[in-house]
């Protein structure tokens, strides 16, 4: 698999991201990465504990991944969660968190085939 086919299988924006990194050897690098990516876990344990404003911090961070790394979905779905979690207050979709669990969890299957891990 390529990069560019990995970037398919999950539905991701490679052409925008390779504009923002300038070669297809920084988008691999960086795409793999992503499994290193501790900011979901943190999110997941942080709800747990209804620790929101560290939620609110994770969900931020992984926003920002999915944008600078063109992961649309998992980007579009942590930015709203991150707008609902504004100010360190308890998310009322809970359909989100699901929504962004799902997606995570198949991007993340998707780099690992990629990667070989």
């Amino acid at each position: 698999m390529t990069v560019k086919e990995c970037y398919a299988a999950f539905g991701g924006d490679f052409e925008g991201t390779l504009a923002r990194l300038s070669s297809e050897k920084l988008v691999d690098r960086f795409i793999r990465k992503f499994l290193a990516d501790e900011s979901f876990a943190t999110l997941k344990k942080a709800l747990e504990e209804e620790n929101y404003e560290e939620a609110f911090r994770a969900a931020h961070t992984l926003k920002g991944v999915g944008m600078n790394l063109g992961i649309t979905k998992l980007y579009q779905i942590s930015g709203e969660l991150t707008e609902e979690m504004r100010g360190g207050k308890k998310p009322e979709n809970m359909d989100l968190i699901a929504q962004l669990e799902t997606e995570y969890e198949h991007t993340r299957a998707v780099i690992s085939e990629f990667a070989g891990a």
